[in-house]
């Protein structure tokens, strides 16, 4: 008999963020091995603030929230307490998917059991992982509607993908991808979406054939764009690059929750059947060309400009931001959509003005301390 994977109800509609940040010497703005140091530091701050797989990286995350307000509120006082310990050792954080120029082979695995366990499990993918990604939790009352909402979300993917684009750059290297870094993690074999079921009870049995037979022993061996996080009792959506602003960061999240609410009011039928077979045609669209990718609808056949797709959206969300105080969130939202302005932009815009990658570093770690950041960023 297959062992229940409980989910755990949390409110309907709270989130959290979490954000992998980029851990930077100040010599020549490339990674450096500071994580612990800075974790030393900052050991009797409050906060969730954490190692991640390389010496590299460190995330944080916030609580549980309603609010897009608070959330921003909480966000910035992490990054106020990490940048000040990231001063005192002559170290600074930067958002961005991928860093520009660093070399996988230089980094080094955390002192972790899991994370040693990933890296004799993956070899080289371990150090590649070496990408930053936001991750928005989205909380669910049940199973159920944790599972619908997995799916449903999932024609958003690309939204987000786009969105949060800023990831252009790898090891020197213009990718010509406005996401170059969903690759790395589509590098793993349980990447992509998740399967397709209607109720949690499915999902369980899934899982639990999935733990007998070795392939996993729990739901964070799952690398998939959106999934479910039962001891949570939320989804967690995964595909968006970190951004280069604390103010894209919450207003993602704000994205997230107003999307969650009218797809969970509506409850639109899906067809199972149909329901991915764009899905990896569109993810990609969205990793190459960011704003300016069509997305394809295979029941129509017809195409569309995916930053048209995205602001006919948020217009349609008017009543879901107003009843979740997202208002100001989601139009700052669209003002960077319409000027077709991301962090892949932004980032290309600037290295071809100073062709200087350690300058666009250093310019990113500084938009990390701003607090209002230019719409799309």
């Amino acid at each position: 008999m297959t062992e229940l994977l409980e989910f755990t109800p949390s409110p309907q509609l709270s989130f959290g963020i979490e954000l992998e940040l980029q851990v930077v010497n100040t010599t020549d703005y490339n990674l450096t091995q500071g994580a612990s140091y800075l974790l030393r530091k900052l050991r009797k701050t409050p906060g969730d603030i954490k190692h991640e797989v390389t010496e590299s990286m460190i995330e944080i995350a916030t609580g549980v929230h309603t609010r897009h307000a608070a959330a921003l509120d909480e966000l910035r006082s992490l990054r106020d307490a990490l940048v000040a310990a990231a001063d005192q050792l002559n170290l600074v954080i930067c958002g961005g998917g991928t860093h520009p120029f660093q070399h996988w082979d230089d980094r080094r695995i955390v002192d972790n059991p899991r994370y040693k366990q990933l890296s004799e499990l993956y070899g080289y993918l371990a150090k590649q992982f070496t990408v930053f990604g936001q991750h928005v939790h989205v909380g669910c009352p049940s199973g159920d509607d944790a599972i619908y909402l997995l799916h449903a979300l999932a024609g958003y993917v690309p939204h987000f993908i786009a969105l949060s684009a800023s990831s252009p750059f790898q090891q020197s290297v213009d990718t010509r991808f406005a996401s170059s870094r969903l690759h790395v993690v589509s590098a793993f074999p349980l990447a992509g979406h998740a399967p397709w079921c209607t109720q949690w009870r499915e999902f369980e049995n899934y899982f639990g054939r999935m733990r007998q037979a070795g392939i996993v022993a729990s739901m964070k061996d799952f690398y998939w764009d959106i999934r479910p996080k039962p001891e949570f009792g939320t989804v967690e959506i995964r595909v968006c690059d970190t951004p280069l602003s604390l103010q894209m960061a919450a207003a993602l999240a704000a994205y997230a929750q107003a999307l969650a609410r009218r797809l969970l009011r509506e409850r639109q039928v899906l067809n199972g059947d149909d329901h991915y077979l764009a899905y990896a045609s569109n993810r990609f669209n969205a990793c190459r060309y960011g704003l300016d990718a069509e997305l394809i609808d295979v029941a129509s056949g017809s195409r569309r400009l995916l930053a048209d797709d995205v602001l006919e959206t948020i217009d349609s969300l008017a009543d879901d931001a107003v009843a979740l105080e997202s208002t100001t969130a989601l139009a700052w939202l669209a003002e960077g959509v319409r000027a077709r302005q991301n962090g892949a932009a932004w980032q290309r815009h600037e290295f071809a003005e100073h062709v200087d990658f350690p300058r666009l570093v250093r310019r990113q770690a500084g938009l990390w301390r701003q607090d209002d950041g230019a719409p799309g960023l």
